[in-house]
């Protein structure tokens, strides 16, 4: 009786598949519709386990997904009582969920149209627009740095790539926020003596070892701290943001040159001028340079 039952099932089940198909030979652009039903369904499958990995959301996914099968084959196999049991349960067992899940449902909900619900979808930012948001972040930890008189010494790379500096502190890969770099220059602490690394919008590195400048490049009233600033900016493209710990007052170091005594403001528009406006502008003409480079490559080709 059971081998009876299971085969009537795959028998229905084949018959409806081959019935399908014939559908699909009449009306070819149905294929087109399948397809599309297909990709959109397996995008939000991956998007969902994505967004759940590593957190209690997990868990419920699967079981969702096992109560989806499970309700799905006793349809096939004609279960009639506990394909009833399940799609009895489904509509309360949504509201159970609701209640259950609460917090992170409404967490999901608020994300729609925001910056982190695009990022789901795999649309990130475009760098211009995130290397900004890193500037002002970085502002406003300096300046919080500043009213406390806390030391910093913050490094951000431009294209000068900074591995050497960065090999000689403690890598992170973190992302770049207020509170962090607050909290590694807090005095006393294990990261607190050395230059912070800002690469590729990410806090590379703490406690990294700059070279100093000369004697002769900087006034001899300033610090070690300003001493690196110059240093590293000398060797490389790099700007270069220093607090005093003595006065709190904020300084910028850039092409070897020490700016004293910054404001919030004239902070904000030099980093934007320096690492967003110019470099972009130069990227920008490189690339031109190469399409042009191209065409001219392409041209005498077809001469020859």
């Amino acid at each position: 009786m059971k081998e009876n039952l299971i085969t009537e099932a795959l028998n229905i089940w084949s018959n409806d598949v081959v019935n399908y198909i014939e559908l699909l030979k009449q009306y070819p652009i149905k294929i087109i519709s399948l397809v599309l039903d297909l990709a959109i369904v397996i995008f939000f499958i991956i998007k969902v386990f994505k967004f759940a990995k590593d957190t209690r959301a997990l868990q419920l996914v699967k079981g969702i997904l096992f109560f989806i099968i499970i309700t799905w084959v006793s349809g096939i196999l004609k279960l009639e009582i506990v394909h009833s049991i399940l799609t009895a349960i489904l509509p309360s067992g949504v509201v159970a969920l609701v209640v259950i899940f609460q917090p992170e449902l409404r967490r999901a909900l608020e994300q729609i149209g925001t910056n982190k619900f695009t990022h789901l979808f795999g649309i990130e930012k475009d760098l211009e627009t995130r290397t900004r948001e890193d500037i002002y972040k970085i502002v406003i930890a300096v300046e919080e740095m500043a009213k406390t008189k806390t030391g910093a010494l913050i490094v951000m790379q431009r294209d000068i790539g900074l591995n050497d500096i960065v090999s000689t502190g403690i890598e992170m890969n973190s992302e770049i926020s207020p509170q962090l770099l607050v909290n590694i220059f807090v005095p006393n602490t294990p990261l607190h003596d050395g230059a912070v690394i800002i690469s590729n919008n990410k806090i590379s590195a703490a406690a990294c070892i700059l070279p100093l400048a000369n004697g002769q490049d900087i006034s001899k009233e300033l610090g070690t701290r300003h001493r690196a600033a110059v240093g590293i900016s000398k060797e490389t493209d790099a700007v270069v943001i220093v607090v005093s710990e003595e006065s709190g007052k904020i300084s910028i170091a850039k092409d070897g040159t020490l700016i004293a005594d910054v404001r919030e403001d004239e902070l904000k528009k030099i980093l934007i001028k320096s690492i967003i406006t110019n470099r972009l502008d130069n990227k920008e003409k490189n690339k031109i340079k190469k399409i042009k480079n191209i065409k001219k490559v392409r041209e005498e080709k077809k001469d020859k």
